[in-house]
């Protein structure tokens, strides 16, 4: 399971996911949306919260995720409702890195009741 993985080292060098990886990935995660902007794929969801409380109490733990893994997404935090979005800047890319952020999201999200 990609949650029980932990992030690897990506250096600039390191290689993006093809399409076909990346599919393949995708399929292992719920809701989560493959998207581009500005030619970057990215990974994104949005989770929803009964309240802002709520919602900022998930923004947070996602922030600690980030911190853990070392590997740091974009988190916008509205009432109500969180958007992440996973991508490797070092690489304009996806990574496996960003599945497994991405999955361990979703394990957060278990532990905020909503």
């Amino acid at each position: 399971m990609l949650d029980e993985l932990r992030c690897e080292a990506c250096s600039a060098d390191a290689m993006a996911l093809t399409q076909d990886e990346q599919q393949t990935l995708l399929s292992e995660l719920e809701g989560w949306a493959l998207i581009h902007r500005d030619g970057i794929p990215q990974l994104e969801k949005a989770y929803r919260f009964k309240n802002f409380k709520l919602a900022w109490a998930f923004a947070n733990q996602i922030a600690q995720l980030a911190e853990d893994e070392f590997h740091h997404p974009s988190i916008v935090l509205e009432w109500g409702k969180v958007t992440v979005t996973w991508w490797s800047h070092s690489i304009k890319g996806l990574h496996k890195n960003d599945f497994i952020c991405a999955a361990k999201c979703d394990r957060v999200t278990a532990s905020v009741s909503s």
